[in-house]
């Protein structure tokens, strides 16, 4: 199954703005998904950027967002856990959260993939996207994704 997932910010391959990078406020783009399958227990959030000199470099890992949450608001804080019981990883920043577009070189792409999990994942606020993918294994319903592109000025 596929999840749709949008975002008012920007549309499908289109630029993502200046706010949502570092050369802006750095706030996390709000997302949009519909199409969640039945059984779903939790979601989980990857964003990459696969354009990376060094590598893909992970810029969002989060996962345990209720099911019954389609969207994720403009600048969700950059803490371990938020009220709704939604946990954040470690992204190649070295920080919990959100870490915006930042390339050194020409235009990257920008992947946030929407994973639709049939289970609550028990990690650390220290995970990374390689645990995630461990702990997704096997439990991973349906996926979607969105991308935007990014240039510095």
């Amino acid at each position: 199954m596929t999840i749709s997932v949008s975002s008012s910010a920007f549309q499908e391959g289109g630029m993502i703005p200046a706010k949502y990078t570092c050369d802006g406020d750095d706030l996390s783009p709000p997302l949009q998904w519909a199409d969640v399958p039945e059984g779903g227990r939790s979601i989980a959030l990857i964003c990459d950027d696969p354009d990376a000199p060094m590598g893909t470099w992970v810029h969002w890992v989060m996962w345990n967002i209720p099911p019954s949450v389609g969207d994720l608001a403009e600048g969700v804080p950059p803490k371990p856990e938020l009220p709704d019981g939604s946990r954040q990883g470690i992204s190649d920043f070295g920080r919990p959260g959100y870490g915006g577009p930042c390339p050194p070189s020409g235009t990257h792409r920008y992947y946030f993939t929407i994973y639709a999990l049939d289970a609550m994942l028990d990690l650390p606020g220290s995970t990374k996207k390689a645990d995630l993918v461990r702990a997704m294994k096997g439990h991973i319903l349906a996926e979607g994704q969105l991308m935007g592109r990014y240039r510095r000025q």
